[in-house]
């Protein structure tokens, strides 16, 4: 029967009494103080954003530029409740989010899975060509999409905004491809002597397993439809059918700009991105790194 004798070694605990600043080094403590600094840059904006929609409007144009307001106004947040279709602008960027993220969703996983599962002649040429769109940016096709879509009827409506999202796009399409290709073919081989169909290996084998893609996808989309300011600006003119992010640029008249609505109304529109990131990121992190893309 094998005995362990006590040692120094292994009888003795050594507890390190160093400071606490003293066990890293110098460069350690100058990157960890670097990135406190800019994190407090970058977030500045943000907290004197939520500070001046907590202000009087007296204080949001004094010159004396105090952070804390003398006195918070939580009435203001009330206030442009009452004074602005609040709701409505909500309702119509909730519908326009809502409808993209359908739509991408539906037609990229389609479009995905026909690009990573099946052969067919000139697959990867058309592959290559739906990859080169994303160089080319919005600026160029702005003006041809407006004359189009304003010669079919469709100014000054909804459709512009999220029935392009069914077509699919190509980021997305991309992601998903990379991330199908590593799902076994042998889960797809099981389904088929079962007797499953296409759409069904597609429903039961292939979704479960792309869960993660497809919160990615969801979550860009989301970010993109609910903060998109110029896409609204260019084919909507009715305000009852504006966004939140026409409604904040609708605060801002031609003699006066009502400073501290506009902060509150910024506020309450980035609650639901900060809600969504904080709950999705490890969402983003998994499905990127899952899918292959470095």
């Amino acid at each position: 029967m094998a005995t362990i004798t006590p040692t120094k070694e292994n009888a003795t605990i050594k507890i390190d009494k160093k400071p606490f600043l003293s066990r890293y080094s110098k460069t350690q403590l100058s990157g960890f103080v670097t990135l406190c600094v800019f994190s407090v840059l970058l977030i500045f904006p943000l907290l004197w954003m939520v500070s001046t929609s907590l202000k009087a409007p007296h204080e949001v144009m004094s010159l004396s530029m105090k952070f804390i307001p003398e006195k918070i106004l939580w009435s203001n947040y009330v206030d442009i409740f009452e004074k602005y279709p609040v709701w409505n602008y909500m309702w119509n960027t909730g519908f326009l989010t809502f409808m993209n993220i359908a739509g991408k969703l539906i037609s990229c996983t389609l479009v995905a899975y026909g690009f990573a599962k099946y052969n067919a002649p000139g697959k990867n040429v058309l592959f290559v060509i739906l990859l080169s769109t994303m160089m080319i940016p919005w600026a160029v096709t702005m003006v041809p999409l407006f004359i189009l879509f304003k010669e079919i009827g469709w100014y000054n409506t909804f459709l512009p905004l999220w029935v392009p999202s069914f077509f699919g796009d190509a980021f997305s399409i991309f992601l998903l491809r990379q991330f199908i290709m590593g799902i076994p073919k042998e889960l797809e081989e099981a389904a088929k002597i079962d007797g499953a169909g296409v759409l069904r290996i597609l429903w039961s084998v292939v979704l479960p397993n792309l869960k993660p893609a497809l919160a990615v996808v969801a979550i860009f989309s989301f970010f993109h439809t609910w903060n998109d300011f110029l896409g609204p600006l260019i084919f909507l003119t009715d305000p009852a059918k504006a966004t939140l992010q026409l409604g904040i640029q609708s605060l801002r008249t031609q003699f006066n700009v009502e400073w501290q609505y506009m902060m509150a109304l910024s506020v309450i529109s980035i609650i639901p991105c900060l809600i969504v990131f904080f709950i999705g990121q490890k969402k983003i992190v998994e499905g990127i790194t899952l899918s292959g893309i470095k």
